[in-house]
């Protein structure tokens, strides 16, 4: 289990984060289009996991919005934005900010991909969504960085995670 806070307040999420060095746990999530769309669907790219709790919250749609724009200067890497909103929610906030360069997946269906991350959320005001964290993923689908942001209302290291890609 892991204590991060939101507004200096603790909460605590099932689990931690993969470990570096580790395989990506596998997972299954609803893409805008409500196909599925699982890790071997994006094996062969970098891969960047940007999670959140919601996108109608501030930091969470700079999040994606930072990313999107990061993203069109990376070659073969994919930025997947993963949050347990409606796909018809995440599409409507990229459709509306013109973001192209990442894919929105969805956790709204079975929450597995909290329980494999261990992320979710299982106290306070933001029980069973998913923590803001970021875990990079090489093209082999091992786990080369994670960051779980440690006050929910704050960004993440988005140049730690970008130089993660770099160097490896």
């Amino acid at each position: 289990m892991a204590t991060v806070t939101l507004k200096g307040n603790p909460i605590q999420t099932l689990g931690e984060l993969p470990k570096v060095g580790e395989k990506a746990p596998e997972f299954s999530l609803t893409a805008n289009d409500l196909s599925t769309k699982t890790l071997n669907d994006f094996l062969g790219s970098n891969i960047i996991l940007n999670i959140f709790p919601s996108i109608d919250t501030g930091t969470c749609a700079a999040s994606v919005r930072q990313f999107n724009k990061e993203a069109s200067n990376l070659e073969n890497t994919k930025v997947l934005c993963i949050s347990k909103d409606l796909p018809f929610a995440q599409a409507r906030f990229c459709g509306a900010e013109g973001l192209e360069n990442v894919i929105n997946l969805s956790d709204y269906k079975t929450g597995n991909f909290g329980k494999s991350y261990g992320v979710t959320f299982v106290n306070g005001p933001l029980e069973a969504l998913l923590s803001r964290s970021v875990v990079v993923i090489n093209t082999q689908g091992i786990v080369t960085y994670t960051e779980q942001v440690s006050e929910t209302v704050e960004e993440p290291n988005y140049k730690a995670a970008l130089e993660a890609l770099m160097n490896d």
